[in-house]
């Protein structure tokens, strides 16, 4: 286990036979903390979301990302120990959320990582974090290569309409970021060839459509109030102008 995990567990043993499983597992591992949370220095529970580096040299395109859950019986000196891998940060975070980490206390990735591109992947991630049990992972892909890139193929139980998400991360090594994009589809097929040809933009969730229009319907509205207060140029109510009356132009509502 790398020297930067303590999951204080000395003087402890496990308290069942998976428990004991689980933390030999780690023992093998390459483990770089990128998140942890544990309710007091020795207290009962601890919640770590860690990057497996040893991952990278095992079956290609298996998920690196490991979140970690021990629970601590001081008065019996034992331990319970789960541990689940993921493609990305937000998913294993969502995983620890659902097992009674505070939201606020694991929100946060430090370390030599990239950084969010922009405001949507910040949203998206947000929004899986927080998503309780709503997405059914079915399968993902990670490669850390060229490209350099993660996909999460998941079941959205709350949709109405095109159920099947991918969410697609994407790095950047020379800006150091990574973008994060919803994808929509109707069944897995349809998913899993897009993902294969890539001959297409990601289709947009429905609900991100609704979304976009909303923003622009407001956006227009507001170009529009704003052009009718500007004084009509020339315009003298005492005497009217001998030539026809030149109205600004308000410009093209998108």
């Amino acid at each position: 286990m790398s020297d930067e995990l303590d999951l204080h567990l000395d003087d402890l043993g496990p308290a069942d036979a998976k428990s004991e499983y689980a933390e030999q597992q780690f023992w093998a591992g390459d483990l770089t903390v990128l998140a942890e949370h544990h309710t007091t220095p020795h207290g009962s529970h601890s919640y770590v979301v860690a990057h497996d580096g040893s991952v990278t040299w095992g079956v290609p395109g298996e998920p690196q990302v490991a979140a970690i859950k021990v629970a601590r019986n001081l008065s019996l000196n034992t331990f319970t120990f789960e541990f689940a891998y993921h493609a990305t940060v937000s998913f294993a975070q969502n995983w620890l959320i659902e097992r009674g980490c505070p939201p606020e206390k694991i929100a946060q990735a430090g370390g030599d990582l990239m950084k969010p591109a922009d405001d949507l992947t910040v949203r998206i991630e947000q929004q899986i974090r927080e998503s309780g049990t709503r997405y059914e992972v079915l399968d993902s892909q990670t490669s850390d290569y060229d490209p350099c890139e993660t996909w999460t193929l998941a079941r959205d139980s709350s949709a109405a309409q095109a159920p099947i998400r991918v969410f697609l991360e994407e790095g950047d090594f020379a800006a150091h970021t990574y973008t994060l994009r919803e994808g929509a589809f109707a069944d897995t097929d349809a998913a899993q060839n897009w993902l294969d040809e890539r001959s297409s933009l990601l289709p947009q969730p429905p609900e991100h459509r609704g979304e976009a229009t909303a923003l622009r319907t407001r956006a227009a509205l507001t170009r529009s109030a704003a052009t009718s207060a500007i004084p009509k140029a020339g315009l003298d109510i005492h005497s009217p102008p001998a030539g026809p009356v030149q109205r600004p132009n308000p410009g093209r509502s998108i």
